[in-house]
């Protein structure tokens, strides 16, 4: 077997992704026949690979997977759980390879969380550089003004650092309560939420609809199902446009 930089054949084995392996490699948390790695070391069929001691599976071949879950409110996008909280990967029964999700949606949010076992996919998508766009359904308190909009369209400074610009539609003005669409370009820590509370806003409801042109749809809330042949061009279509 060709040997693979160690980095790959984690993310290829699904057990991170090709960035978070680097970091676990600059850590010095894996280990290459027993002796610590550093980036760009490579490996083969007969090495022994281990993370934190526990040895990883070299992949010959695998069967690729790209999957839509519609993540219901109360669930934590982590593999597992020190608090015993629920966790999404609990609503993938059926899924016989190990997956992980690209990107998160906060405990408290709702809608299209995306999981593969190809971390190539992964890294693209999830890279600040593709800037793929993220749409969402949010509904905020108490109301919203025209300046409101503007701030939040033009970007706002969130973590000492302003955002992109962001599209904002109003849909429905409710009383005490609006619900807007917003798309954004970036993949920041609870960035929706925080650029609302910037401006004064409170969000009552925070739902992704959809990633770049691949979209939620009717999927039951805790239900997933494959991406379509025709969603994975379409999303690798906008990732090479980028």
């Amino acid at each position: 077997m060709e040997k693979i930089r160690i980095q790959k054949i984690l993310s290829d084995a699904g057990v991170c992704s090709r960035r978070k392996a680097e970091e676990f490699i600059n850590q010095g948390r894996v280990k290459l026949n027993g002796h610590p790695v550093k980036l760009g070391d490579k490996a083969g069929g007969k090495d022994i690979i281990t993370l934190d001691d526990e040895r990883i599976d070299i992949p010959r071949r695998k069967n690729k997977l790209y999957i839509m879950l519609n993540k219901p409110r109360g669930y934590v996008t982590t593999m597992s759980d020190e608090l015993d909280r629920k966790c999404v990967t609990d609503l993938l029964s059926g899924v016989e390879e190990r997956v992980y999700p690209i990107g998160r949606l906060d405990r408290n949010s709702e809608g299209m969380l995306l999981f593969t076992n190809d971390g190539n996919f992964a890294n693209d998508i999830m890279h600040p550089s593709r800037h793929i766009s993220k749409t969402y359904r949010v509904t905020v308190r108490p109301s919203i003004t025209e300046a409101q909009i503007v701030q939040l369209s033009s970007g706002v400074v969130i973590d000492g650092r302003k955002t992109l610009p962001a599209t904002v539609e109003v849909l429905e003005h409710q009383e005490n309560r609006v619900v807007m669409l917003m798309v954004i370009r970036e993949g920041r820590n609870r960035q929706i939420r925080k650029m609302c509370e910037a401006v004064g806003l409170e969000v009552a409801r925070l739902r992704r609809i959809a990633i770049g042109p691949v979209k939620l749809g009717m999927l039951k809330p805790g239900a997933w199902r494959e991406l379509t042949a025709e969603e994975l061009r379409a999303i690798r279509n906008a990732i090479s446009e980028k």
